[in-house]
């Protein structure tokens, strides 16, 4: 019986060593795991910083095209009229 008990000891600390240094590794590989997600996580950060920088640069230029186009298209219609009007004064000669 008492051969029993040691071995039945002997079995749970085998055991539990086993489970410990199973733990620690698991939970090495773990806190790699997270420091290389994190790093990801802060490479993704920056990319979608940039992202909406190069994103607010294109707006600022889209809205000066914009702008552009709109004091052309006010140019070409003064032009129009004054043409308009010198043909005008013509025929009434």
């Amino acid at each position: 019986m008492v051969k029993n008990i040691k071995r039945a000891l002997v079995l749970a600390v085998t055991a539990g060593t086993f489970i410990v240094l199973t733990g620690c590794a698991t939970t090495d590989d773990l806190s790699k795991t997270r420091a290389d997600l994190q790093s990801q996580i802060d490479q993704l950060r920056s990319d979608v910083s940039s992202a909406k920088s190069d994103a607010a640069a294109a707006n600022a230029k889209a809205n000066e095209a914009v702008s552009i186009a709109n004091e052309a298209n006010n140019r070409s219609r003064d032009t129009a009229e004054k043409i308009d009007r010198m043909f005008k004064k013509t025929m009434q000669k």
